[in-house]
């Protein structure tokens, strides 16, 4: 949202629901994400150029759909693509029909299935809930029985061989048939430092990264993305939209270990934060299969690295209600930016914590030292009791080490905290 009300080329800039954050850049109304007859009305009386459709779950209820039958241009994929992330059983049979590389995976549907697929592949135990579970939906554990519990509370489920290797986030945006891939990033998924504790959908990311293989966006690219966006419009279900990889870059290669429809958080605001070509030109140009006549993607120089503020409690049941202060003083002297999450506004007018992930604070500079010092020295200016942020986001990559070990890679899919929603696709962007 941030991006597209500092393009020049975007009129106004429209949220729905939207939260205080996009208010300060954005026009908010009240709609429902979910209901695309809602969402389409809303673009139609606002004569709105293009609709961007941010979180997941409207995305596989087919807003999408129902915007571009209106006639509105869109970006985002119809509810038929979109199932690459509603399902990974779906997820797995598009990579096998395009020979992209991936875990070996077995979907199972009784428990007897479960068992098996875990002794097959072995610990560390993958289980993941086949479609979308509002971000409780995986577990990576070395307790057999632990992986065996995850899968009763699950429908059918989805195990896989455990992935070694640091994790690289890619994002691509596609009009269906070209690609344009963005640069690579890493977010850290534990919720403590040093890669302690339990998993999260996140709590810091950074972009660029100095440790990855040379060539390893061309690579992906070419092994990936493009085989996928090829296979979907093979079958018809052309794949309109941000196209996310999540990768693990083992000691076999580079392996999917998810695909995702939408931008997503952490890694999405640092990306942006960095994009120099102007987003809704290339959003627009995607969601009227116009993007090969696009130039590709250009980058301003420097880095930058974002963290994450959560609610205490979090990834368990986060407390809400709690008043974030510092936000009028949090950007410093310009290098900093922050991005609203799980936020509000209460009865006074102030805004406060309504989810796990409250807010992200991002930090730019020359290099990812001094983007890491404006990131926490910005965070450091918000107060919100209870809440908590990881001290250590790239802080090995600044110090120029070694990505994080295979024993650290984290493969999760979602935010396992209740209620907590997605920066950058918490709600639906109408640009006229």
């Amino acid at each position: 949202m941030l991006a597209l009300s500092r393009d020049a080329g975007v009129g106004q800039v429209h949220a729905a629901p939207g939260n205080p954050g996009t208010a300060s850049v954005a026009t908010n109304h009240p709609v429902d994400p979910l209901d695309g007859a809602a969402v389409a009305a809303l673009a139609g009386r606002l004569g709105a150029d293009l609709v961007v459709i941010g979180p997941e779950a409207p995305l596989v209820a087919g807003v999408a759909d129902a915007v571009r039958a209106a006639g509105i241009a869109c970006f985002g994929p119809s509810a038929e693509a979109a199932r690459l992330e509603g399902s990974k059983t779906f997820a797995k049979e598009i990579m096998a029909a395009a020979g992209v590389p991936t875990a070996r995976a077995a979907t199972c549907e009784s428990e007897a299935e479960v068992a098996a697929a875990l002794d097959e592949f072995g610990s560390p135990y993958v289980v993941k809930d086949d479609g979308l579970a509002a971000g409780k939906g995986v577990v990576v554990t070395s307790d057999r029985a632990e992986a065996l519990a995850h899968a009763r509370t699950c429908g059918r489920v989805v195990v896989e061989e455990f992935l070694d290797g640091p994790e690289v986030s890619l994002f691509a945006i596609t009009d269906g048939t070209t690609v344009r891939a963005l640069q690579p990033a890493q977010d850290f998924k534990r919720v403590g430092e040093d890669d302690s504790g339990p998993n999260t959908g996140g709590m810091g990311a950074y972009t660029p990264l100095p440790w990855a293989p040379e060539g390893l966006v061309a690579e992906v690219t070419a092994s990936v993305l493009q085989p996928t966006v090829d296979e979907l419009a093979r079958r018809g279900t052309p794949f309109v939209g941000l196209l996310y990889a999540g990768l693990a870059l083992t000691g076999r290669g580079v392996r999917v270990i998810e695909f995702n429809a939408r931008f997503g958080d952490p890694e999405t605001q640092p990306l942006l934060a960095r994009l120099a070509t102007p987003l809704g030109e290339v959003l627009y140009a995607a969601a009227t299969g116009n993007l090969a006549a696009q130039p590709e993607l250009e980058w301003g120089s420097g880095a930058a690295v974002a963290v994450v503020l959560a609610a205490g409690g979090y990834p368990g049941p986060p407390q809400t209600g709690g008043v974030v202060t510092g936000l009028d003083v949090a950007t410093g002297d310009g290098n900093v930016l922050v991005v609203h999450a799980g936020t509000g506004v209460d009865g006074y007018g102030r805004v406060i914590a309504t989810g796990g992930r409250v807010l992200s604070v991002v930090g730019l500079g020359d290099d990812l030292a001094a983007a890491r010092a404006q990131a926490y020295a910005g965070i450091g200016r918000i107060q919100l009791e209870g809440g908590f942020y990881r001290p250590d986001i790239a802080r090995r990559a600044a110090e120029a080490d070694a990505p994080a070990s295979a024993a650290d890679a984290i493969q999760d899919d979602a935010d396992p905290a209740t209620g907590t929603t997605d920066p950058q696709g918490s709600e639906t962007s109408v640009t006229a």
